[in-house]
């Protein structure tokens, strides 16, 4: 595990932190290939999200997801930002255990309805899985309640993929689909996650041309991240395809409120979230 400022060495395979970016993955490399879109990403115009949506992974939230929303309660024509307001939120302290196995870091956000979050992150590296493992413990730092909402982009150049990738995972209808999955240049589903044995959902994008043929396992604790929302890209210079485990369905706030599915974190109370990667 490295940081953004530090360079780039191709005889490892390591993910680069981006610091500006509630460390989140700024670059994840594999036998000196980068699995992260880069330049070839579509624009909303938000330069934060631009910046997020080069990388390998960002998380979206903690208070909302996806496209802006008007804020409940709040000013005529106040609205969320795009992904929520973690995205571009510079952390408030790291620290890299001494073996280079484990980072942590604290993310102070000023939520946009006017609460207050902090984010406390720990990245680590499982050896006995070989896979890089994210919990996220989200606590509420204001004085009012709000909804946490999650989602994490792992986010794959469309270079890397070949006619035989396809992703797979128990979520799907039958197991198993093309990755070029919908009509047209764009496309994204959303889909209950199945649930393992242990808690946990699993999807792979695999054989991946780039890699040699290896495959792309992402993991993540259902309970709190109950969806599998995947989308890709391939617009332009755009090429890009997008595991996604979420939080919440696609609905707009007042549906998902009206539901009972927008539960309100009290202040002093957190919620708990975990995923998980590697190319195997």
């Amino acid at each position: 595990m490295k940081t953004l400022e530090e360079p780039q060495d191709a005889r490892e395979n390591h993910v680069l932190f981006d610091r500006l970016s509630a460390l989140d993955i700024a670059a994840f490399v594999v036998d000196a290939i980068d699995l992260s879109p880069g330049a070839a990403i579509p624009s909303d115009g938000d330069p934060r999200i631009d910046r997020a949506l080069a990388g390998f992974l960002f998380t979206c939230g903690p208070e909302h997801i996806r496209h802006p929303e008007p804020i409940e309660g709040g000013a005529d024509g106040a609205r969320y930002p795009l992904h929520g307001s973690l995205a571009g939120t510079a952390v408030s302290h790291t620290e890299m255990a001494g073996d280079g196995v484990e980072c942590t870091a604290t993310i102070e956000v000023a939520l946009a309805g006017g609460g207050q979050a902090r984010v406390e992150r720990r990245w680590r590296i499982d050896a006995a899985r070989r896979e890089v493992v994210l919990e996220d413990r989200v606590v509420n730092s204001g004085t009012s309640a709000f909804p946490p909402m999650m989602m994490y982009h792992l986010n794959v150049g469309g270079r890397l993929l070949g006619p035989g990738t396809r992703i797979v995972s128990a979520s799907l209808a039958g197991g198993v689909s093309a990755w070029r999955f919908g009509e047209g240049e764009s496309a994204h589903f959303c889909l209950p996650a199945a649930i393992g044995a242990d808690g946990w959902s699993e999807v792979t994008l695999a054989d991946l041309a780039g890699l040699g043929g290896r495959s792309l396992k992402v993991r993540f604790r259902a309970d709190t991240l109950p969806f599998l929302q995947m989308w890709r890209c391939q617009r332009g210079e755009a090429d890009v395809i997008s595991i996604e485990p979420v939080s919440h369905r696609i609905a707009k706030r007042p549906e998902l409120a009206a539901a009972g599915e927008l539960v309100p974190l009290s202040p002093g109370e957190a919620q708990s979230y975990a995923i998980a990667f590697s190319v195997v």
